[in-house]
């Protein structure tokens, strides 16, 4: 007997605790199981209170499997054949399931979802692990088995499921509004926009390019991170922020150990009217406590306090190990590490403060008119949509 599973059987995650939204929860996850998955024409869906169905019409599993592992708001799924509510279909498929798979041990574990099925599920799991012990060299193993046989009856059918493969959990991409991620080039920030979108933000970025002192390859990076990041959501919009002008004035009027903060402090009102501009009510980045000067709880404080978007850090209790770990999983390290320096290195002073004094940062602010600066910086902000459907193309 040839096997061909039928569906994909799609669990959730913390879309369960919702409550009355939960309804909500459920079809934002099916159009954004559907968007990544439009390419695949074959598939159809249905979806319930407790599951989503992707009915495989011939299409190989595995090619599917490879894109919902990059969706957020799903805690499980489990590649499933659906048989009809006939004891001898369940107790046929279920054998060649188990040897299809190549298991020495099994347990099977029965969900009676249709109270009204003619067999209890003890009894049903006995049926069924008596067929497989009587046809196969199986034997049972409840502490440690090679393989779980679910076993989930409903009202038409009853799905029989070997593996279940953990998802990314969270929540739908979008269900929590929208977020504006500034994005450095770095390794931090893809890593603070990849937790932003788990918690349900929808993302945009912002990056401030500062030619002629930075590359196009420090763009083309920049670039190349958020079509890494579009697994994840199949769209992201990328604002480019030209950002020299306004830079050299910070330096030519500020002291040097002032200039970070008095720079960073620009980058959020910039951020700031954007996300104004486009209903956008958080800004995200990849700040992590202590970890550079610009980035200790008097440096957050003096510079956080230009804007009044809620501001994310996803990343402020976590170590660079940890940080680096993450960004590896994702892949987006080997390309955060290419050697395109962006405007925040490329301008680092030796001795920034640590303890920077609002009035101070106001002082340093009042001797240029830094509001006129900012205002063409945004005029002439260059916006690309970054796309999980464009065409791989090498961009170094």
């Amino acid at each position: 007997m040839e096997l061909n599973y039928s569906h994909i059987v799609v669990r959730f995650g913390e879309l369960s605790t919702k409550g009355k939204n939960r309804k909500d929860f459920i079809s934002l996850l099916l159009n954004n199981i559907k968007e990544k998955l439009k390419e695949i024409k074959e598939l159809t869906y249905e979806k319930n209170h407790d599951r989503l169905f992707i009915k495989l019409n011939g299409t190989d599993p595995k090619s599917v499997s490879l894109i919902l592992d990059n969706i957020f708001g799903i805690s499980s799924y489990s590649i499933a054949l659906k048989t009809e509510r006939d004891l001898d279909d369940i107790l046929t498929k279920s054998l060649y399931i188990l040897n299809d798979k190549g298991y020495k041990t099994f347990k099977i574990e029965t969900k009676r979802q249709d109270k009204t099925f003619f067999l209890t599920s003890d009894e049903l799991n006995r049926k069924i692990a008596g067929h497989i012990l009587r046809n196969s060299n199986l034997k049972v193993d409840v502490k440690t088995p090679d393989a779980l046989l679910k076993v989930e009856v409903r009202s038409d059918y009853v799905y029989l499921m070997a593996d279940k493969y953990k998802g990314l959990g969270g929540f739908p991409v979008g269900i929590n509004g929208k977020a504006l991620v500034m994005m450095s080039g770095g390794i931090d920030s893809p890593v603070a926009a990849f937790y932003t979108m788990k918690r349900g933000l929808r993302i945009e970025c912002i990056h401030f390019e500062s030619s002629p002192y930075t590359s196009f390859e420090a763009i083309n990076k920049v670039k190349e991170l958020v079509k890494i990041l579009t697994k994840y959501q199949s769209e992201i919009v990328l604002h480019i922020i030209p950002f020299t002008k306004l830079q050299l004035e910070i330096y030519k009027n500020c002291s040097e150990d002032y200039a970070i903060t008095i720079m960073r402090r620009m980058m959020y009102r910039i951020s700031d009217i954007i996300a104004k501009n486009k209903k956008i009510l958080a800004l995200s980045n990849g700040e992590s406590i202590g970890q550079v000067a610009s980035q200790t709880v008097e440096s957050s404080y003096a510079i956080g306090m230009v804007t009044d978007r809620v501001i994310y850090r996803p990343l402020s209790t976590m170590d660079k190990v940890e940080i680096i770990d993450l960004a590896r999983k994702i892949k987006t390290f080997d390309t955060s590490i290419l050697p395109f320096e962006d405007c925040c290195t490329i301008f680092e002073p030796k001795s920034p403060t640590t303890k920077p004094k609002i009035d101070k940062c106001e002082y340093f602010e009042s001797k240029f008119d830094y509001e006129s600066l900012i205002n063409e910086a945004i005029l002439n902000d260059k916006i690309e949509r970054i796309s999980y459907f464009d065409k791989e193309e090498e961009i170094f």
